[in-house]
């Protein structure tokens, strides 16, 4: 087989053939002053580049665009629905447009989105920090965690309608990434936070889950959706069941196994390497080895191969990258 191009070794995936090898892409938060602007351009492509990764994750720190300090719920019931393209919209679209301008053609690009549940925590509790690093995976509620479950204790109908409002300005920012010139939306969901006790279970079928569907619905546009399941699945095959061109999850590190879905789930698997522990304290061999193991257990069926969400730079060594780098290479078909 002749040497596919990143943007046809990926359709190849999507569409259920074997490429010329896996597709490769792995991802990381890069420091404050490169989340927009010509520095996030630059440390975008810097990044694809160096690993010659075959598709673009576009990282997304800016935040929600809101002034209102969420109190209480009147301040919940007020939120306006945004359009799409509001300051901090703005910063992450005209990332989009450069990014599109530099690599049309070379690689997909999937912008990151975080659905309703994720940006409500962060409008009720903002960090001091603006630093953003891997998921912590069970642990503790965070203050995030308690001033949410604080809300849905003194008006869960409040909480309910805000959540609905996030969800459609998310849609709109959605629809114009798509316009702008993104593949599709890579989003975020995490339902550990949300079927939590203090919530009671069910939550997030009820809240959160229409949301979800609804952003995707607006980035329908995109032939490469990518739905990221964060965190520990309370139910994988729900999320698997959205409309989305791939999955990926922490199949290490949080489950479900790769084997132990891959021949009941439509969209293309994502993962196979996990990004908390081996990518950053295991050897190169190990890395190799889990590449190997994740295509082991997709059998038959084509994968990307990646890490199972956003690693830490400042502890993953190198050679563990390269390590992926070259497992990815080694499962190369012979050419011709």
């Amino acid at each position: 087989m002749s040497e596919m191009s990143s943007i046809e070794r990926l359709s190849a995936v999507m569409a259920g053939s074997q490429p010329d090898r896996p597709p490769l892409s792995f991802w990381h938060h890069f420091p404050p002053d490169c989340q927009f602007g010509q520095r996030a351009v630059d440390a975008h492509l810097r990044h694809l580049s160096r690993y010659s990764l075959d598709f673009l994750k576009v990282m997304n720190d800016n935040r929600y665009p809101t002034v209102r300090d969420i109190r209480g719920g009147s301040d919940l019931r007020n939120l306006p629905v945004l359009r799409g393209d509001e300051e901090g919209y703005i910063r992450q679209l005209d990332l989009i447009r450069a990014l599109k301008t530099e690599l049309s053609g070379k690689a997909l690009l999937a912008t990151t989105l975080f659905n309703a549940w994720a940006v409500l925590r962060r409008l009720v509790y903002r960090p001091i920090s603006n630093r953003h690093g891997p998921p912590t995976l069970g642990g503790p509620a965070t203050p995030a965690d308690h001033r949410v479950n604080e809300l849905l204790a003194e008006d869960r109908t409040a909480v309910s309608t805000a959540l609905d409002v996030i969800a459609r300005s998310q849609a709109n920012f959605a629809r114009k990434c798509i316009e702008a010139g993104a593949d599709g939306v890579f989003l975020s969901v995490r339902d550990d936070w949300v079927d939590a006790d203090a919530h009671g279970q069910g939550t997030y079928d009820e809240m959160v889950r229409p949301g979800d569907r609804q952003i995707l619905d607006a980035a329908r546009e995109g032939s490469f959706n990518v739905l990221h399941v964060c965190g520990v699945p309370q139910d994988f095959h729900a999320f698997a069941e959205y409309t989305v061109q791939v999955i990926n999850w922490a199949d290490r590190a949080a489950g479900p196994a790769i084997g132990e879905v891959i021949g009941r789930i439509k969209p293309s698997v994502c993962g196979g390497v996990d990004n908390l522990s081996t990518l950053s304290e295991g050897s190169p061999e190990t890395v190799k080895e889990q590449v190997r193991d994740a295509l082991r257990q997709a059998g038959d069926r084509p994968m990307i191969v990646s890490t199972g969400c956003t690693y830490d730079p400042d502890t993953v060594p190198e050679e563990n990258l390269q390590a992926m780098v070259r497992a990815v290479r080694e499962q190369s078909l012979p050419s011709g």
